[in-house]
């Protein structure tokens, strides 16, 4: 009876929204303690570290980033998606994932001299990725058990564990950043780190795995996995292309100001993207077989993500030089204005993945990888037109020619985000001025919420003043010009911190 179907379905509906919201809250703890304790570790190894030592972890993390997509093989989004795993299922996706870290981790043993050879034949590079390599193994080990958390929508052991392995990972890279170990310190700080999550993680979850694996459970997961994985190793080819280019091509001192760019843009465009799929995917999974519940939830998904989006990498690319000389003075002031591009492509990179998780909720794993198809066409195509111009410096700007690769990398982004906006409009059923219109009121508001920090920028005071000022002026424009436009998404985050969702 409709009747029924009415009263069964709202506690269901009410729950999901509960559990959601929970999730959403530890989530964006977790990033929110990630990002302080990664930025305080930063800062201090920015100012302690050379360009060059940036420059050699850089070029080891090309390799670990390719070896770590295959340690996954994109189980874990296929975990994610699926409904209701099993033990067996989980146990063999742990094994697995370990058992393929352990064989990269011989083989990247004994191709650590061909790594350095790419590099200026630079042999320190040697005994650093060694070791750098032992943290596939330690991650391997997690993966599983983050997963099971996130798909419960319980994280707060994730974010407990997240924080207090990157405590020990601050603690181990500052102390040898002081003692002069160079670029050894972000090595063991990411080893430390990872090592103690997993222990943590490990612990708090309670859970034995079978000692087995089954190779019928892994097949089933092959169609949305391998989709996902495939998806994610074009994604993460020109990522890392870039650094492979700028270190092979122009050099390691600029190869350590675009990390350091890269490193600090990610983490505004990396923690929103985390807590969007470790929130959006597992509940929009609950409700995939329920049309209009499922759009409903796609619309309120765009709105909170314009909510967050816009003000955070538009506020960030406005303050980014009182920040910069804030936290490092003018050692870096060469990322700057890569930071900046890096930023504003990050609004259309976030955004693409939230259409990614929309399709990945309903199992289209084909479209997503079409989609990771037009982006990297575009991306080839960017970088064949600015490749040769990408060694270019002059005597006042050694990443000149890197600035314009990042140009064209950005006109490649916005072009692949107008592909996937139509291509999800058609999946979703919900049409592409939707989507826009979502999103363009908080693009208003964070526009006028920002000219306060771009007056400032005019005013020849500290940095420090500048950003501080400005930080509280547009949070306080933002907030407060939501507030009279009554928008929806501010007034239910302000309830649910106040305890009254």
């Amino acid at each position: 009876m409709p009747g029924d179907n009415v009263h069964n379905d709202a506690p269901d509906a009410n729950g999901l929204k509960l559990r959601t919201a929970r999730s959403l809250k530890w989530n964006v703890i977790d990033r929110l303690l990630q990002q302080v304790l990664y930025a305080v570790t930063g800062i201090v190894l920015a100012r302690e570290l050379s360009q060059s030592d940036f420059g050699l972890v850089g070029a080891v993390l090309i390799f670990q980033a390719f070896a770590a997509l295959l340690v996954d093989s994109g189980f874990s989004s296929a975990l994610i998606q699926r409904k209701a795993p099993t033990r067996l299922d989980y146990s063999s996706v742990l094994w697995f994932n370990i058992l393929v870290a352990a064989v990269l981790y011989v083989a990247l043993w004994f191709a650590a001299p061909l790594i350095a050879r790419c590099f200026e034949n630079d042999m320190r590079l040697v005994p650093l990725s060694r070791v750098m390599f032992i943290s596939l193994i330690l991650n391997a080990s997690a993966i599983v058990q983050t997963n099971r958390f996130m798909k419960a929508m319980n994280v707060r052991p994730v974010a407990v564990s997240n924080a207090l392995g990157l405590v020990a990972g601050a603690a181990a890279g500052i102390w040898m950043a002081f003692n002069g170990y160079g670029a050894w310190a972000i090595v063991w700080q990411t080893i430390v780190s990872a090592g103690v999550k997993s222990l943590l993680l490990w612990i708090t979850s309670r859970w034995i795995p079978l000692m087995r694996i089954s190779w019928r459970s892994l097949k089933s997961f092959v169609p949305v996995g391998m989709g996902m994985m495939f998806t994610s190793f074009l994604n993460t080819v020109f990522l890392n292309l870039y650094s492979f280019f700028i270190g092979n091509r122009v050099g390691l001192v600029a190869l350590g100001y675009y990390t350091q760019s890269d490193k600090w843009s990610k983490m505004g465009i990396a923690s929103l993207s985390q807590i969007l799929t470790s929130t959006f995917v597992p509940a929009l999974s609950a409700v995939q077989d329920d049309t209009d519940r499922f759009r409903n939830m796609v619309r309120k998904m765009n709105r909170f993500t314009a909510y967050l989006l816009f003000p955070a990498m538009l506020g960030l690319m406005v303050i980014a030089t009182p920040l910069f000389h804030t936290l490092f003075g003018v050692k870096w002031d060469a990322s700057i204005i890569l930071f900046q591009i890096l930023l504003v492509r990050g609004i259309f990179v976030v955004l693409n993945g939230l259409y990614s998780n929309y399709m990945l909720a309903l199992g289209r794993s084909r479209a997503i990888v079409a989609m990771e198809i037009v982006r990297d066409a575009a991306a080839i195509v960017a970088l064949a037109v600015t490749f040769p111009y990408m060694a270019m410096t002059t005597p006042s700007d050694p990443v000149y020619g890197v600035t314009i690769l990042l140009y064209g990398q950005f006109a490649a982004t916005v072009l692949s985000w107008i592909v996937a906006l139509v291509v999800v409009s058609r999946i979703t059923g919900i049409a592409v001025h939707k989507f826009v219109t979502d999103n363009l009121p908080y693009l208003g508001l964070t526009a006028v919420a920002l000219i306060p920090a771009i007056l400032l920028l005019y005013v020849d005071i500290r940095p420090w003043i500048i950003l501080s000022v400005s930080v509280v002026a547009s949070v306080v424009l933002y907030m407060v010009l939501n507030a009279l436009l009554r928008s929806k998404m501010q007034a239910d985050a302000i309830a649910y911190v106040r305890g009254r969702l």
